[in-house]
């Protein structure tokens, strides 16, 4: 895409996974006139998850009836949509784990939701959509990418490592090549993974698609220029994002202390200053409780193109997140004081199966607290968090420190690895109205948030505990208008 044909937002709305930032909170950010994002989390699940609740609207399948693929549309409602939905106490149908070879109907099936939710959210306006992807969930990203370039997607936005390899995989796929990516194994050289969108569709025949925008997520200016000189292709802007935004975030550098209640403490090398940023001469956004107009204003004249806003969007009527829990979390923001003297947020820097620092919206229902997590049964039946580790014998293992103990264990973890983790995939699914009936009982759910969780009470008017994403951008742009 030509970067001096587009005119660029100051606002960029989070993609917040799983189903977060879904088509309908992205649709509604661009209708007026701001960058719409959705998470490219999860997608495959989410979709076959909507399909067996019987998609009672028809958006799912009105979507699906555009892919360019209808012999495949047809398999997948075949093997997963039920009329008039499922029984509430029945499980979800679960689709097999990623590996290195796909398998080809997953890949199939991950194209064909990412195509979906894109397509979707880009209906009835002419504004940008974007597609949000972590760098730490590698095996599903080269179909994902496929299916959102399919659809006509914006702007290509990933964080939570390092993706150098992106913007080569996004000219080949524009044109309908074979893309490869390198796969992290946690204790040998990286395994190569190839994706051949040819082999996939045999029989899809398209012309040469838009090659989106391609924006990393970075934590520091020294890493945004290592991708600016070393990336496999072009890159067209950066999101800077600090430790207070929601999610996951990048470890304090170096050796770094923690306050009392067990959060990583971050100092001033963790600091990512706009003076730096200029230098690279490309746009940048700043993201992580950037979200007032005062600090928007200040930020454009430092020379930022605007500012990335997650949390603000994640509570808006628009938004995934399953419509009590939300309102009940407004309710608790405005008529309760923060469960301790540090707030709402917790930054827990061992639940996420990644690595990274992960904040959580204490809730006392929720899976925030560890008491209620220690009830649940541990299962890896969703498997996004799992990374590959070489066996002593020379064969790939793939696992999660928040699988079965004794499931991580046989695949050569420690029981050390495996302390403090949680299943952030269930939790995240049961976030959005989504989650899986075990036998045990139904997943609990774990809403995540950045440290501006507070600034909502600048938004919420007359009492009322809802508001839009429209809400939220008049609110942004106030101060400019």
């Amino acid at each position: 895409m030509d970067m001096s044909k587009i005119i660029l937002p100051s606002i960029i709305q989070g993609g917040m996974g799983i189903a977060v930032s879904d088509w309908k909170l992205a649709s509604a950010v661009a209708k007026h006139g701001q960058i719409g994002v959705i998470s490219g989390t999860g997608l495959n699940s989410v979709l076959i998850r909507r399909l067996a609740l019987g998609d009672p609207d028809m958006i799912v399948r009105q979507a699906l009836s555009h892919f360019p693929e209808p012999t495949l549309i047809q398999n997948i409602l075949n093997e997963y949509f039920i009329p008039g939905g499922k029984a509430p106490h029945e499980p979800f149908k679960r689709t097999p784990h990623y590996n290195l070879k796909g398998p080809l109907s997953l890949w199939q099936l991950t194209v064909a939701a990412n195509f979906v939710e894109v397509w979707l959210a880009k209906q009835g306006h002419s504004g940008l959509i974007g597609i949000n992807l972590l760098e730490k969930i590698q095996l599903p990203t080269l179909p994902s990418l496929y299916g959102a370039l399919l659809a006509g997607v914006d702007l290509v936005i990933m964080g939570a490592g390092i993706p150098r390899e992106i913007p080569k995989a996004l000219d080949l796929l524009s044109l309908h090549q074979t893309a490869t990516l390198k796969i992290d194994v946690d204790n040998s050289d990286p395994e190569n993974l190839e994706f051949d969108p040819k082999a996939v569709f045999p029989n899809l025949v398209q012309s040469t698609l838009k090659r989106p925008l391609f924006f990393p997520i970075i934590s520091s200016s020294a890493l945004a220029l290592n991708l600016k000189r070393k990336a496999t292709g072009p890159i067209q802007g950066f999101i800077v994002e600090g430790p207070k935004a929601g999610g996951h975030n990048a470890p304090p550098r170096g050796k770094y202390p923690f306050n009392e209640i067990g959060e990583p403490i971050y100092g001033p090398r963790d600091l990512v200053l706009p003076e730096d940023m200029k230098e690279l001469e490309l746009p940048f956004y700043y993201a992580g409780s950037v979200a007032t107009p005062e600090q928007l204003t200040e930020l454009i004249n430092l020379g930022a193109q605007g500012i990335q806003v997650g949390t603000l969007f994640a509570f808006a009527q628009e938004s995934g997140i399953e419509q009590s829990i939300k309102h009940q979390a407004l309710y608790d923001l405005v008529h309760k004081s923060p469960p301790d003297s540090y707030g709402w947020i917790y930054t827990d820097a061992l639940s996420s199966p990644t690595g990274f620092p992960f904040k959580a919206l204490k809730r006392p229902d929720s899976l925030s607290e560890k008491q209620n997590y220690l009830k649940r049964t541990r299962i890896c039946d969703l498997g996004y968090l799992r990374h590959l580790h070489k066996s002593v014998d020379g064969k790939i293992l793939y696992r999660c420190p928040a699988e079965p103990v004794e499931d991580f264990q046989k695949k050569e973890g420690t029981l050390e690895q495996t302390e403090g983790k949680k299943c952030l995939c269930n939790a995240l699914m049961a976030d959005v109205g989504l989650g899986q009936n075990q036998k045990w009982g139904s997943e609990g759910y774990l809403l995540t948030a950045g440290d501006d969780f507070n600034q909502i009470q600048r938004i919420l008017k007359n009492g009322q505990y809802s508001y839009y994403a429209k809400d939220v951008i008049d609110y942004l742009l106030g101060a400019r208008s």
